[in-house]
């Protein structure tokens, strides 16, 4: 019986509150940059980290599923659900179990890398997953001297080199707001 080559694999997770051609354009450059063979695109229920998101989570998986409905290697999923938990560590423990023979690559902003510390299992996260950092306007300096930059090593941390995508979520959804209003 011959082995099976291993997979990478992106995860990119978020509230995606609401999901954006930023996000899309993220999630092709690692696609490509980190020869991902698939990417899953996990909507989260809610941010851990916010009071409140703006749009149901049935919205944001139907923008998202129609954001990237052009690209084949990138998968919609919400599994708060049938892993009974929306934090960071369960999602990729239940994506190994699902995904043998697979390197796992966990996307996030340089924004998110500042505070990363502060995720449940986070020294497990990076046991476990390649960190892949892209460039988040105002954050990249600050992420790189960061605690947790301090505490990775090279092998554990890829910073993605692209142009700053000046698009955000926080900004598409006061604009929609002003418009419905």
């Amino acid at each position: 019986m011959a082995l099976s080559k291993e997979k990478n694999i992106g995860i990119f997770g978020g509230s995606f509150d609401p999901p954006h051609k930023g996000h899309l354009i993220i999630a092709q450059q690692v696609i490509k940059k980190i020869k991902l063979n698939k990417l899953f695109w996990l909507v989260a229920k809610k941010n851990p980290f916010k009071k409140r998101t703006h749009f149901s989570l049935i919205k944001r998986m139907k923008l998202s599923k129609n954001l990237v409905k052009n690209e084949r290697k990138i998968i919609v999923k919400f599994l708060d659900n049938q892993i009974k938990s929306s934090r960071t560590i369960n999602n990729i423990m239940y994506l190994i179990k699902k995904n043998k023979n697979s390197k796992f690559f966990l996307i996030i902003g340089s924004d998110n890398l500042i505070n990363f510390h502060k995720w449940k299992s986070w020294k497990k996260i990076i046991k476990i997953t390649t960190l892949v950092v892209y460039p988040r306007n105002k954050f990249e300096n600050r992420a790189k001297r960061s605690i947790i930059s301090r505490y990775l090593s090279n092998k554990n941390v890829i910073f993605i080199k692209s142009k700053k995508i000046d698009i955000s979520s926080s900004k598409l959804r006061k604009n929609y707001l002003k418009l419905v209003s």
